[in-house]
């Protein structure tokens, strides 16, 4: 099995639904697209919304995640240690701005041309079965090999099937260790294509992030507005 130490101290990948990583059927005679998922990368400045996001997992999901039942300590000491320079964290919001699913690029050197990547996911369990984990590894993939890294591993228990079907769909090649395995999957040359998209999608996670944020904003502001105006109004209907 390949060895690397990697600078974050927990690096397993989260379990998905079985749903995540099936195709959604659909009608014989019509073909729907896939939508489009807003995905960002996060920086410094979302160090906290992590933190939210991982604390939220339950047992069992961190368990999948870091490859143990991790401690609201321990999930704090690895978000401290996220170093944004140097690896890559994307994340998906929703419209309240809460980080339903988020995944970790670590590289095993700052010299991307000779460096791998390991790829850890999280996704909260009331949107499971969207297809984030699979959006969330394919955005990692194309950021690699934007970056000119050669190779993308995954290190996951051996009962986190969900998560062990990703990578195999990515082409990937999973060798069984007992209660661990781990995916390895090669990555091509970038592409112009690729250079391309990252630019355009990142940018349209941005316009969509700050869009929900004005939004959030506009709505809380009505919110206290009302709240405000309404026992007013109940005391001149009194009077």
């Amino acid at each position: 099995m390949f060895e690397t130490t990697f600078p974050s101290p927990i690096h397993h990948s989260q379990s998905v639904s079985e749903a995540d990583v099936q195709p959604v059927a659909v009608p014989p005679r019509s073909h729907q697209p896939d939508l489009i998922v807003p995905i960002r990368s996060l920086g410094e400045n979302h160090r906290s919304r992590i933190e939210e996001h991982l604390l939220t997992l339950s047992p069992q999901d961190r368990y999948f995640r870091f490859g143990f039942s991790a401690k609201d300590e321990q999930i704090r000491a690895y978000v401290a240690s996220l170093d944004f320079d140097r690896d890559e964290v994307f994340g998906i919001y929703n419209r309240h701005l809460r980080l339903i699913a988020m995944a970790h690029l670590a590289y095993s050197s700052e010299v991307r041309a000779s460096a791998s990547s390991e790829f850890g996911v999280s996704v909260l369990e009331p949107v499971r079965g969207r297809g984030y984990g699979r959006r969330l590894f394919e955005r990692a993939v194309m950021h690699a090999r934007n970056e000119g890294v050669t190779a993308m591993y995954v290190h996951a228990l051996s009962e986190n099937t969900a998560m062990l079907k990703i990578a195999k769909r990515a082409g990937a090649t999973v060798v069984r260790d007992g209660a661990e395995s781990e995916a390895h999957l090669s990555l091509k040359p970038a592409t112009f294509h690729t250079q391309m998209t990252e630019i355009m999608e990142e940018h349209l996670a941005q316009a969509n992030y700050h869009f929900k944020a004005q939004a959030k904003q506009f709505w809380d502001t009505y919110s206290r507005i009302q709240q405000i105006w309404v026992p007013v109004r109940q005391r001149a209907d009194v009077e």
